[in-house]
């Protein structure tokens, strides 16, 4: 692998590599919103395939939303959430998510708009991954995610982290340093939370396609 001296340059490295030219414009792979803060608690521990085939499961029985998640039959949505694992904790911490957004912030939106870092972290089931993953592509903040295959893709060019906010805090550091940059890069006037979006994608389908060095 080629010397990395900042993040600005791994990204650059990675655009090269043409890797979300069939996605869409926040890469994460669901229809909306609501649908990407189900999706990143189903994920957990899972393949996304697995996440794909229960969304489709809670489109059928129409509860990808807010109220009818939080009002949802538990015993219907273990049923519908099956294909996920870990279905009896998923179901009941999606449920208990959904009632404390409408109890803190009433409706989805004004949870997207104003939503924190500390709030989400105080929700059973959710760590720093999901967390970040929530606020970056749920709600459209300029958070940074980092995940297995980020750790593991900075290994390959010789940077090894302690924990999973010096991890961000290098990555996310590159980009601010050279955001006019970017901006030339990708030739239109892109947004912090577009570029996080992004480039944990670009990390993502990187990995995927190169498993081994």
């Amino acid at each position: 692998m080629q010397s990395l001296t900042n993040s600005y340059e791994l990204l650059v490295f990675l655009k090269e590599q043409n890797l979300l030219e069939n996605s869409p414009k926040f890469w994460w792979p669901s229809s909306g919103d609501f649908e990407i803060l189900v999706g990143a608690i189903l994920t957990q521990n899972t393949k996304w395939i697995n996440v794909e085939k229960s969304l489709q499961n809670l489109k059928k029985l129409e509860l990808l939303s807010l109220e009818t998640l939080a009002n949802a039959d538990i015993n219907l949505l273990i049923n519908a959430i099956a294909p996920s694992g870990f279905k009896n904790q998923k179901a009941s911490r999606l449920k208990l998510l959904c009632k404390n957004i409408i109890k803190t912030f009433e409706t989805f939106e004004t949870f997207q708009k104003s939503v924190t870092s500390s709030w989400l972290l105080k929700q059973k089931g959710i760590g720093l991954e999901t967390k970040d993953a929530i606020l970056c592509y749920c709600c459209h903040q300029e958070y940074m995610v980092v995940d297995k295959y980020t750790a593991k893709l900075l290994l390959r060019f010789g940077y090894e982290f302690d924990t999973y906010e010096d991890i961000q805090t290098w990555l996310v550091y590159g980009i601010n340093e050279n955001y006019d940059k970017i901006v030339k890069l990708y030739g239109y006037e892109i947004s912090l939370n577009e570029i996080y979006c992004k480039f944990h994608g670009k990390i993502v389908e990187f990995m995927k396609r190169n498993p081994k060095d």
